[in-house]
């Protein structure tokens, strides 16, 4: 398992830059364009329309671009949704998308860029415009790839639960799938029971074949009861994804990668809760260590939880009513701090299951 734990900890490193990608192109409207473009910096602009498969396409370079210009202080990369702000996108005649224009330094004159859609092209272009020497930054990948090599090892692991895409490079609707599928990849990406995972199935046609993949791109769940695989028939958007991994794993994520405030919370536990602030005094041992025998028939993640549980009863008997309300403002305003995302699921979590003795 050691080429899966490093790239879980690359994956994990590289966290909080992956999902902060797309904030790295300024959103310009109606209202912000004018005071945005021609002021003191060079702008490269993409006029998009959201349903326009040419813009999804080139969505990942276009963010993988402003990630790289983000600390150029004299160059603006920004975008234009032209089916919400129709006006902006008339005035400089724009009539089919996506049109990418180049506004100097202190300009509302664009220039019409023509060249390739690669992010790499695109520097080129606003380096040779803007006076700058900008690279493109490389960024790792959250998704697994899979190889013949490790396909079993990984896929087939009955700890964990894997969603698999096999996907074609040449095929226009992977390549349409892939910034939102990274972006499911980094919000699982700490959630140790499951694998957001990929297959090249045009070079690894054999595992293609066995898992009767007849188009691109299949998605296929391998969750660890049934390593035969099942077919993924949901919808293709991130919060799809999401509630769909969620509701096969227990994960409790959101679109950010994110605990949501039901994470922790094990319902068998909690009848038990009810019964711990309702005794008295003398009668939370008792109860208490009804708690402890449930937490024992307890498995993976879960067993994790339960043992929050108990820590929080045992703290309620040691230091009284008060503990529960101090535990849960503490934690609060650790939350709010600049933290690691570790540290994030592990205040989450306690938070979470304190409310349940509040």
């Amino acid at each position: 398992m050691e080429k899966y734990q490093i790239w879980l900890a690359l994956g994990t490193l590289t966290l909080l830059f992956v999902s902060a990608l797309a904030d790295d192109v300024v959103v310009l409207t109606e209202d912000s364009f004018e005071k945005e473009v021609g002021q003191d910096k060079g702008s490269l602009v993409e006029f998009y329309a959201p349903w326009c498969g040419h813009c999804k396409k080139l969505a990942p370079e276009y963010e993988k671009l402003g990630a790289s210009f983000k600390k150029a202080k004299s160059v603006l990369i920004g975008k234009v949704d032209c089916d919400e702000h129709k006006g902006v996108c008339s005035k400089y005649g724009v009539q089919g998308y996506p049109t990418l224009q180049w506004f100097p330094k202190g300009s509302l004159e664009p220039k019409k860029y023509e060249g390739p859609r690669t992010a790499e092209s695109l520097a080129e272009f606003v380096n040779s415009e803007g006076g700058t020497n900008v690279k493109i930054a490389t960024v790792p990948s959250s998704v697994v790839v899979l190889t013949s090599d490790n396909f079993d090892e990984l896929v087939l692991d009955e700890t964990k639960d894997v969603l698999v895409e096999f996907y074609a490079p040449w095929c226009g609707h992977c390549k349409s799938l892939a910034p939102t599928y990274e972006k499911v990849a980094t919000a699982f990406n700490s959630e140790e029971e499951v694998v957001i995972a990929n297959l090249d199935a045009d070079k690894y046609k054999d595992l293609a074949e066995k898992y009767g993949v007849s188009g691109y791109p299949t998605l296929k769940f391998f969750p660890k009861s049934n390593k035969a695989g099942e077919d993924y028939d949901g919808g293709r958007d991130l919060d799809d994804f999401v509630s769909f991994i969620n509701e096969k794993s227990g994960s409790s994520r959101d679109g950010k990668g994110q605990l949501t405030s039901k994470a922790g919370i094990i319902e068998s536990l909690d009848a038990l809760v009810k019964e711990f602030v309702a005794a008295s005094n003398d009668e939370k041992k008792a109860v208490y260590s009804k708690i402890e025998q449930e937490v024992e028939k307890l498995k993976g993640s879960t067993a994790r939880h339960g043992k929050i549980y108990l820590k929080v009863a045992k703290s309620c008997m040691e230091k009284g009513a008060e503990y529960t309300t101090k535990e849960t403002g503490r934690l609060q305003r650790m939350l709010e701090k600049s933290i690691s995302a570790a540290k994030a699921d592990e205040f989450t979590l306690k938070k979470n299951i304190l409310s349940a003795f509040a």
